[in-house]
């Protein structure tokens, strides 16, 4: 999966591996689908062009297919405001990058894309949690202390929900595209005395197999599963 998602060149690769008749040149292939315009519409015509091209090689299966067992899928959005920590951070990165931002009128440039994509980067982390920058945790306070969940809105909402959630014998996973989250999702299991597993990037397989297996075994007590 992961070479179709990030690098063309390991994609025509993998083409060259089924069809090398076909697809020999890599050079022709680059030049046949090169990503690198400012055409918006041609770049979509190509991404629709390479879908076509992929979607004889590719077998979907949806787990509805697969595992007929699985009860449907139910989703549920819960909103939640931002603690005044993160309020007061939030208004502070916006600032820092005023000029960045007020310049929508302008025809934008790789580097301004770029560099709005970092600000939004930055935003999310701190809708996340404000501690994920660094000098904002106030260190003369307990590193295990309310604070930790006080200061954000989403931590806080968790909270309450992982209460109810374990009233009423459920378990849990968290996903979080941001270890540096998990980090402080494991803070927050130890204040509260959950029993809880993790994995992320740096887990080695034979550590994965473990932790899924501790979580699965029958009468386990590990009530949510951090994963990134």
């Amino acid at each position: 999966g992961t070479p179709l998602q990030n690098n063309l060149h390991e994609l025509w690769a993998l083409l060259n591996f089924l069809l090398p008749d076909v697809f020999a040149s890599s050079e022709q292939f680059d030049e046949w689908f090169n990503l690198d315009v400012d055409d918006a519409d041609a770049k979509k015509q190509m991404i629709h062009q390479l879908h076509k091209l992929l979607r004889p090689f590719v077998l979907r299966r949806l787990k509805a297919d697969v595992e007929k067992s699985l009860p449907p899928k139910t989703e549920t959005i819960l909103f939640t405001g931002l603690s005044a920590k993160q309020k007061e951070l939030y208004k502070s990165l916006l600032k820092r990058d005023a000029s960045l931002l007020l310049s929508g009128g302008d025809e934008p440039t790789t580097a301004s894309r770029a560099a709005i994509s970092n600000i939004a980067m930055q935003l999310r982390k701190c809708c996340n949690h404000p501690y994920l920058f660094q000098g904002v945790e106030d260190r003369s306070l307990p590193p295990l202390g309310e604070h930790v969940v006080d200061n954000s809105g989403k931590l806080k909402l968790l909270d309450k929900l992982l209460v109810k959630l374990k009233s009423r014998g459920h378990r849990v996973l968290v996903f979080s595209q941001m270890t540096q989250l998990l980090d402080i999702l494991e803070d927050f299991m130890h204040m509260r005395g959950y029993e809880y597993c993790r994995i992320d990037g740096n887990t080695s397989y034979d550590d994965r197999d473990e932790l899924i297996e501790a979580y699965n075994a029958p009468g386990s007590t590990k009530f949510v599963f951090l994963l990134s």
